[in-house]
């Protein structure tokens, strides 16, 4: 087993975990909005007609396909941001799974219902 490194010295670059964090946060927001756009989606009848991407599937087309893309961007522009940074990875996480935990709550349906 190989030590951790070292605080960085003049010849050695130091060990970041921006991109890391910014995966996490970016798979909560994405979870998100997968369940703010299925909520949507269900509930209003303007947002439904919107989101048909392909007849068969009706608007799960349109939601699944948004909630991919804004995960994706989403994880680019913090990537970009946090590529050679070091970020408080607790708090990250925390918004994260805080975000995971709000979309696994607002999908299950008696609390769908309430919208």
């Amino acid at each position: 087993m190989t030590p951790l490194p070292t605080p960085a010295s003049p010849g050695q670059s130091a060990l970041t975990n921006g991109s890391g964090a910014a995966a996490i946060l970016a798979a909560g927001i994405g979870a998100f909005a997968l369940s703010i756009l299925a909520i949507a989606a269900d509930k209003l009848p303007s947002v439904t007609a919107a989101l048909v991407f392909f007849k068969p599937t009706g608007p799960l087309s349109g939601v699944t396909t948004l909630a991919i893309l804004l995960w994706f961007i989403t994880w680019g522009v913090l990537e970009a941001r946090w590529r050679k940074r070091t970020v408080a990875l607790g708090l990250t996480c925390g918004i994260a799974f805080t975000l995971l935990a709000l979309s696994f709550l607002l999908t299950f349906p008696p609390i769908a219902d309430l919208f």
